[in-house]
């Protein structure tokens, strides 16, 4: 099965923990371990001002997460984000191999 590039940014709520935020990434990354996920990368970016509210919420804790998976880990990773209570929001999007490269 070939794995594919994607990139998740998720927000979590202002009010999560350092140490919560740390255990959710380190979850996430063992997550795609397990189901055949390879080349995680993690970028916290920190607390930001959302242009519109979410669920009463006007900051919210960005992670960016970059990795090489299947599209049916995509699914296990987003059922999982979707009953996540501290995360607010999540995208994920199938990166192009040639992203970068002027043709």
């Amino acid at each position: 099965m070939s794995l594919n590039s994607y990139e998740t940014i998720y927000i979590l709520k202002p009010d999560v923990t350092e140490d919560n935020n740390l255990s959710l990434v380190n979850e996430y990354k063992i997550l795609i371990h397990n189901n055949g996920g390879k080349n995680v990368f993690i970028q916290h970016r920190g607390r930001r001002h959302l242009s519109y509210n979410i669920t009463h919420y006007y900051d919210g804790i960005y992670v960016q997460m970059n990795y090489e998976a299947s599209g049916i880990l995509i699914k296990i990773l987003e059922k999982s984000m979707r009953f996540n209570t501290n995360i607010i929001r999540y995208l994920t999007v199938k990166q192009d191999i040639l992203q970068g490269i002027n043709l």
